[in-house]
């Protein structure tokens, strides 16, 4: 979550149907005109300006919006080779759109939550957030035993948006994809948006996410991570009470210049708790960034946000690893790529080996190669880990042409691979990658021998 200090407090987001449903119609006659004129116009053949500019429409009416059509931008920036880079680079900046709530807001939350006012239920309420992000805010607050903790709340009325936003997106996509931008097949496009609302539905019911809170701490290993514990009794759909974690966020964390062994301990325990939860446990944190890694002063550190967490079925899981145990391993990994990504249902049903070796494998190797990246060595220091790499239109459309659908779990995969990549590079950590190889391998083997090309 962005921090709040210096930030000035606000009214909640627009939920009416009517004025959130209006300002969607705004953005796909815009995104229309703008792809009729970008057809018109001389310069034409600039791809990148016209992104660029849809991205920008596209951010700035979400940002109106506020609340689930942020949160929403947010998601779709995050997923690899679904948009076009300068569309993705704006929505990005969708994470810098928070704005705090006013006090009147906060108690009519309570009152509806709880009946009562927040000074009623806490021996101590601090009515400034110290952080907000697009679905809701957190306060500093002291409970009748004397304990610190950190209670969020949520903005009023955002389950009521989430339907009116995605069929935001999906008009506007629609527009996109009439233009001259690059898209996935109409089913992608909806299986995605369809994951986009699933997240969205857990994100705004906290006791949801005390519950997702709770099996994570229940199950985490390494003494270098904590979770805040839930406080049930101040807990509600739209507020959530859990104990307050002390310590720093990554970048004043990083410019108080930690031990480098401290950095690579801290590092190496996240790089391990994402694999295990991936392929061992079956179950992630889906939204792990900066902004939800707190960074303890005993040396350990905290794990924030459960609200957007993924089950990984145990054949995903398992074709994931066999994909990349081939690109990893394998001299000529095609057959196994192919059996893999057919396993996943990512690639139509009549494509043939030679098809996918000739039109699909030469598009996803680069991005192959950046995921596994940290795997190639046993001991990585992502300091050094390369950007991640931009197809080119033409490859894109490539692998556009013969993707079936992308697995739900996939999406939520490769935004927590991701995040933990950002992270880890701001880390400067070194991690020892044997163990998770090890995994890999394991729960590659599980899937069983490759299937024949047909």
């Amino acid at each position: 979550m962005a921090d709040a200090k210096s930030a000035v407090s606000a009214r909640a987001p627009r939920t009416g149907r009517l004025a959130r449903t209006a300002m969607a119609g705004l953005a796909s006659a815009r995104v229309g005109a703008l792809t009729v004129r970008h057809r018109w116009q001389a310069d034409a053949s600039d791809q990148a300006a016209l992104e660029a500019e849809i991205g920008r429409v596209l951010l700035g009416v979400m940002s109106q919006m506020r609340g689930t059509a942020l949160k929403a931008a947010q998601l779709l920036s995050m997923e690899s080779c679904f948009l076009p880079e300068g569309v993705k680079t704006q929505l990005a900046r969708a994470s810098h759109q928070a704005v705090p709530l006013n006090r009147a807001l906060i108690g009519k939350v309570f009152r509806q939550a709880f009946g009562r006012e927040p000074e009623e239920i806490y021996q101590h309420f601090e009515p400034t957030a110290f952080a907000a992000a697009s679905l809701g805010q957190v306060h500093r607050a002291r409970l009748q035993d004397g304990r610190w903790v950190a209670v969020k709340i949520q903005y009023p009325g955002m389950s009521a948006t989430i339907e009116t936003d995605i069929a935001l997106l999906r008009t506007a996509l629609r527009h996109v994809g009439k233009g001259l931008l690059k898209l996935p097949n109409p089913e992608v496009v909806e299986s995605t948006l369809a994951e986009i609302r699933r997240q969205l539905l857990e994100e705004v019911d906290y006791t949801l996410e005390a519950e997702r809170q709770q099996q994570f701490a229940a199950v985490l290993q390494d003494t270098r991570l904590v979770v805040a514990d839930v406080v049930a009794s101040h807990t509600r759909p739209t507020v959530l009470t859990q104990t307050l974690l002390v310590g720093q966020h990554l970048a004043d964390f990083r410019a108080s210049q930690p031990a480098p062994a401290l950095v690579d301990a801290q590092g190496q325990a996240l790089f391990d708790w994402l694999v295990r939860s991936a392929f061992v446990q079956g179950r992630i944190q889906a939204d792990l960034h900066v902004g939800n890694v707190l960074f303890l002063g005993d040396g350990r550190v905290g794990l924030l946000d459960f609200g957007c967490t993924r089950e990984l079925s145990p054949i995903f899981a398992q074709a994931l690893a066999k994909s990349w145990v081939c690109h990893l391993e394998e001299p000529a990994p095609a057959l196994g790529l192919f059996s893999a990504y057919k396993t996943l249902g990512l690639i139509t049903p009549s494509l043939s080996l030679a098809q996918f070796e000739a039109q699909v494998l030469p598009a996803i190797t680069p991005l192959l190669a950046w995921a596994t990246e940290p795997l190639t060595q046993t001991r990585f220091n992502y300091a050094s880990k390369s950007a991640v790499p931009l197809p080119s239109p033409e490859s894109q459309g490539a692998v556009f042409s013969h993707v079936n659908a992308i697995p739900p779990e996939m999406i939520s995969f490769d935004r927590a691979w991701l995040g933990l990549t950002h992270l880890l590079q701001g880390l400067g950590a070194r991690v020892d990658t044997r163990s998770a190889v090890d995994i890999l391998r394991r729960a590659a083997q599980d899937l069983g021998p490759e299937e024949s090309p047909s």
